[in-house]
């Protein structure tokens, strides 16, 4: 089959495209003909060699997929040769065909494309853990959402809206910030602006009022991070979802105290190994309000397989809105 291959770690283009080895299915295991693949930040992290879970190379990189089951190992009963899924996978997702747990296969919805459910992956999971795992989020509480046009926060602007938030966007342009008020924030401010420290505090304040943010889901890091922590109301929850801005901020705990703030720290690869039954849960709800008209994925782009570099480089240079996906298959 035909796949993207680390053969030793580095930039974008030390992926090969090559042949790899046809993958089987065993006990408990799916094979898909892949059709579509999404782009995560954390797959640019696998590739370059600096992800916490590496395997042994040579390797297929890719975590989100949606295909065809071509055939079931043995005991496999919840899908079939035939049944169109979204799969969740550590690495392999980037080639024609991969091998799936059967515990972490889902079945699409009917009216789902392929490149919607590659898209629909990773993050949404992600967004859902933040916001119902790990926050308890209730209806009615404001939530701020910075990055908020990337994967995992266009996927927490419109599932925490979906719930019942009242949601504030943080975004870096007039693009970005046209493309989240058409899909669920209440209000939007900006990170692009002088003297953050300040003026996020009251983009923010004038928003929602000073009694602040319930939730931040937080996933840039840095001065965003900072600017963020300091619009919290009295007993305010922040949620680390990923440091896509670079700097890995450091906090003093004497803020926290003084305003009961909770931070609560983000692995969702986690539930996928540990509590699988979690992430079924998730995806059926997911799923459900995709079907309610409630969640659409945003593609901004859908680039063949051989596309790869131009495609992982917009994601590397954080020029994507929403989600760019691979296609394996016409």
């Amino acid at each position: 089959m035909k796949a993207l291959i680390v053969y030793e770690h580095g930039p974008v283009e030390s992926l090969a495209l090559g042949e790899f080895a046809d993958p089987k299915p065993g006990k408990g295991e799916v094979l898909v003909h892949v059709h579509a693949a999404s782009i995560n930040f954390p797959d640019l992290l696998v590739v370059g060699g600096t992800y916490q879970n590496l395997p042994k190379r040579p390797f297929v990189p890719g975590k989100d997929l949606s295909g065809v089951v071509g055939a079931v190992g043995e005991g496999v009963s919840s899908v079939k040769p035939g049944d169109r899924i979204v799969a969740q996978i550590e690495h392999g997702a980037f080639a024609e065909q991969a091998v799936v747990r059967e515990v972490l296969c889902f079945k699409m919805p009917a009216t789902m494309g392929h490149a919607e459910g590659a898209a629909m992956g990773l993050t949404y999971l992600t967004a859902h853990n933040a916001i119902v795992e790990r926050a308890h989020m209730q209806p009615g509480e404001t939530v701020l959402v910075t990055g908020a046009a990337g994967g995992v926060g266009f996927a927490c602007v419109q599932l925490a809206k979906a719930l019942g938030a009242v949601v504030v966007a943080a975004v870096s342009s007039e693009e970005k910030a046209a493309l989240v008020r058409a899909n669920g924030a209440d209000h939007v401010v900006r990170t692009d602006v002088p003297d953050l420290r300040e003026s996020f505090r009251k983009q923010v304040f004038d928003a929602v009022g000073k009694k602040g943010i319930d939730l931040v889901l937080e996933n840039v890091g840095g001065d965003v991070f900072d600017a963020s922590l300091r619009t919290m109301a009295w007993c305010g929850r922040l949620v680390i979802i990923g440091f896509a801005g670079g700097r890995i901020p450091e906090v003093k705990a004497g803020y926290l105290l003084v305003k009961n703030i909770s931070l609560i720290g983000l692995q969702s690869s986690d539930y996928r190994e540990r509590t699988p039954q979690v992430v079924r849960d998730a995806y059926n709800q997911l799923f459900a309000l995709y079907e309610e008209g409630k969640l659409k994925p945003h593609v901004m782009a859908e680039y063949p397989m051989a596309d790869y570099v131009k495609a992982m480089h917009m994601v590397q240079d954080r020029k994507v809105l929403g989600k760019v996906v691979l296609t394996m298959r016409v």
